[in-house]
């Protein structure tokens, strides 16, 4: 796998400097190996918080630790109409199928590009509570999981996209689509 610079275009650096408790590109936390949770703590509590706090305030569908600058194996995946779902030392058991889809990160706002990933897969981990979990997830949580994971592994989906499908997107407003 061949890890992928991406130049910041400078009308979209703006999205890069905000302060939302979101690491952004090109900070090296992002590209390091997180270590496993030995030990679920009060902090540990409080970080899977803020984490739910930060993912909704910015509207992703997944995040991990890593994207709030905390190198541990955690992950939050949250596919639209489904309750977050917290995974400690995840782990993929099992991966069939394959879906190609269209991914963005909060740690690289505004791109965009398409991702070749398992169609399915299956999960191990501890959930908040200590408790081992499995988790069975086809189409788009899988998708997100398998992002998530690669975070945690310091691969970003630009490492993994069809180059020439990446492309940069400013938000809508939504007078704007009304305009449409």
């Amino acid at each position: 796998m061949k890890l992928r610079d991406i130049e910041i275009p400078a009308e979209f650096r703006i999205y890069f400097e905000r302060d939302d408790g979101i690491v952004k590109y090109p900070d090296p936390l992002l590209r390091k190996v997180a270590k496993p949770v030995q030990r679920i703590t009060p902090e540990i509590h409080e970080l899977i918080d803020y984490m739910l706090v930060a993912m909704k305030r910015a509207n992703g569908v997944g995040l991990a630790a890593p994207q709030v600058g905390v190198p541990l194996r955690l992950i939050i995946i949250a596919p639209e109409d489904q309750a977050p779902r917290v995974v400690l030392n995840p782990q993929v058991l099992e991966r069939a199928g394959e879906q190609t889809g269209l991914e963005g990160c909060l740690s690289i706002p505004q791109l965009f590009g398409y991702v070749k990933r398992p169609k399915h897969i299956v999960l191990r981990g501890i959930n908040r509570h200590g408790k081992p979990i499995r988790l069975t997830l086809e189409g788009d949580p899988a998708r997100i999981a398998m992002h998530e994971v690669d975070h945690l592994d310091g691969v970003l989906f630009i490492d993994r996209a069809v180059p020439e499908s990446l492309y940069w997107e400013h938000p809508r407003r939504e007078n704007e689509e009304e305009n449409l």
